[in-house]
């Protein structure tokens, strides 16, 4: 199993196309051939993705405390005075609840304006869509497969992200799909 080191030595040469490319296969289920493990393709896509388009990032990493793992964080972004912890859900099946309680319990240990956004490739479960509209605060963004394709597609992902945010502070719906019109 390679490293974090080894897995961001080999994105950093993905440009967008290849990003592209790469996420046909992730939607494929054929990553473990390219030489990624479970999951990790979609976590350093992302986080490739937000760093060709400007943003800073820093790569999955895990906290620990007392020599225990905490928690492990699929990424963080910088963008336009937000920051946003990363969570990447590659799976066959849509998100239940699960990961967006996580996400919420990490986000109560840091600054209270951090937000968090998941990424999946399959969507959300209608009971997951529900506890991210109607948990307080609203700090928890949902991004599909569609949304994933389009931002890549439109070297937008940047932009994406501030759209689902404004819509987020505007309508209090964080699962705003970015794809029904075009972003600015």
């Amino acid at each position: 199993m390679p490293t974090g080191a080894e897995y961001e030595a080999k994105i950093a040469k993905y440009g967008w196309d290849d990003l592209i490319t790469l996420w046909s296969e992730i939607e494929s289920g054929n990553t473990k051939n390219l030489g990624w493990g479970t999951g990790k393709a979609l976590e350093y896509l992302v986080v490739r993705a937000f760093q060709l388009d400007g943003a800073d990032v820093t790569w999955p990493y895990s906290v620990y405390m007392d020599g225990k793992q905490l928690e492990q964080i699929d990424g963080v972004v910088y963008v336009d005075g937000l920051a946003c912890l990363i969570e990447c859900k590659d799976t066959s099946e849509e998100i239940k609840i699960e990961p967006i309680a996580k996400l919420q319990k990490q986000l109560e240990r840091r600054p209270t304006s951090t937000i968090a956004s998941v990424f999946s490739r399959n969507g959300f479960t209608a009971p997951a869509e529900t506890l991210a509209v109607s948990s307080r605060p609203q700090n928890v963004l949902l991004w599909t497969g569609s949304e994933i394709d389009y931002s890549l597609q439109n070297k937008c992902i940047r932009k994406s992200l501030i759209k689902k945010y404004r819509f987020c502070v505007e309508q209090g719906l964080p699962n705003y799909n970015i794809t029904i019109e075009a972003v600015p």
